[in-house]
C-alpha cells in the first residue's frame, strides 16, 4: 500500500502520469464505478477543492467533498475511528489538515491510500505541480537552481526543500532571521541531496539567494492559522519580495511560482506576477494533473 501522507514521494513517476493526463485527461479511468474518495477540508480552500473534485470525477470516481466540522471529527470522534470507517466506504481519503501527526495517524488506521492535501509543516501535491510546471518550461529539472522567498518555515518552503532535492534541484530557501525552515526538515534534505545530486542553502540575502537561480518560488507572508501570532509579517519580508529589481539578478527565463492566493504588492507585485516569467496560472493548472496522476498511482498500489 502506497499513501502519500508525508511531505515528499519517494519517486518521480507521477510526474510522467501527470503530464500524460494533462495531454489525454480520460485516458485513465481507476475510479470508474463511480468509486468514492472522500476529500476533506478543515482549512479554506479554493484550488485544492476544485482540483481535487473535477480530478477525481475524470478519472471516473464520486467526490465527497466533507467539511470536518460538519462530520463527527468537528465533534471529537477520533482519527483513528474515522479512518477505520471512512476505509469501508471509500476508495481514497484526501484530508486538508492542520498538524502533520493528524494526517499520518489517519494514513496509519486507514486501509486505503491517504492523501495529505496541505498540512501547516507540508504541501505535497502543490510541489508535485510546481516541480511539473517547472519541467515544462525548462525541459528538465535535475541541475536547475530554485530560490524560495519568504517565512522558510511555511509548508511550502520545507515541501520545496525535500521534493526539489528528490528531483535534484538546487533549493535555496532566503528567509528573513527567525523564519528559517525546521533544521530537522533541512537536515533531511540535505542527506536527500547527497543521493541525487542536489543542494541546500538556507541564507538571510535575498539578492544572492536570487542571483544565478532558475526558478524563483514565493508565498503569502500570513499562512493561514498564522494571522494572530504576534509576529511581524511585514517589515522583515519587505525586501524578500519578488519585483522586476530582484527578479533582475535572475538568470535570463527565470521562471516565477505562486501557489497562489497571492497577497498582491507585497510578497509579490503586479509586473511580475502578471508578466512573462510568471508560470502561476500554468502550475495553478497542474494541480489537477498532478493530483489525478497521485490518486491513480495510489490506486494502481493498493
Amino acid at each position: 500500500m502506497k499513501r502519500i501522507s508525508g511531505c515528499y514521494s519517494e519517486r518521480y513517476d507521477e510526474l510522467a502520469l501527470a503530464a500524460e493526463l494533462k495531454q489525454a485527461p480520460m485516458s485513465r479511468r481507476p475510479l470508474d464505478g463511480p468509486r468514492g474518495v472522500a476529500v476533506i477540508f478543515e482549512k479554506n480552500s479554493t484550488r485544492t477543492r476544485f482540483s481535487f473534485e473535477v480530478g477525481i470525477a475524470q478519472l471516473g470516481g464520486h467526490p465527497l467533498i466533507i467539511d470536518a466540522n460538519q462530520s463527527q471529527l468537528g465533534r471529537g470522534e477520533t482519527i483513528s475511528d474515522t479512518a477505520k470507517i471512512l476505509s469501508r466506504f471509500v476508495d481514497a481519503i484526501v484530508w486538508r489538515t492542520t498538524g502533520q501527526d493528524r494526517v499520518e495517524e489517519m494514513a496509519a488506521a486507514a486501509s486505503v491510500p491517504v492523501v495529505n492535501a496541505l498540512t501547516d509543516q507540508f504541501h505535497p501535491c502543490q510541489v508535485l505541480a510546481d516541480l511539473q510546471t517547472i519541467r515544462e518550461r525548462h525541459g528538465r529539472l535535475a541541475g536547475l537552481t530554485m530560490v524560495f522567498l519568504g517565512d522558510g518555515a511555511n509548508n511550502m518552503a520545507q515541501s520545496l526543500l525535500l521534493g526539489g532535492v528528490t528531483a535534484g534541484l538546487h533549493v535555496r530557501v532566503a528567509a528573513p532571521e527567525g523564519f528559517a525552515p525546521d533544521p530537522v526538515v533541512v537536515g533531511d534534505a540535505r542527506k536527500r541531496a547527497e543521493e541525487t545530486g542536489g543542494s541546500v542553502l538556507v541564507t538571510t540575502d535575498p539578492v544572492a539567494a536570487v542571483t544565478g537561480a532558475d526558478v524563483v518560488v514565493t508565498d503569502t507572508w500570513v499562512s493561514m492559522g498564522q494571522e494572530a501570532d504576534g509576529l511581524d509579517r511585514r517589515a522583515p519580508f519587505l525586501p524578500f519580495q519578488v519585483n522586476a529589481d530582484l527578479l533582475a539578478h535572475a538568470n535570463p527565463g527565470a521562471t516565477v511560482l505562486h501557489c497562489l492566493p497571492a497577497h498582491r504588492g507585497d510578497e509579490i507585485t503586479d509586473e511580475v506576477l502578471d508578466g512573462p516569467a510568471s508560470g502561476a496560472w500554468d502550475e495553478a493548472e497542474n494541480r489537477l494533473h498532478a493530483q489525478k496522476a497521485i490518486l491513480s498511482w495510489c490506486l494502481d498500489a493498493s
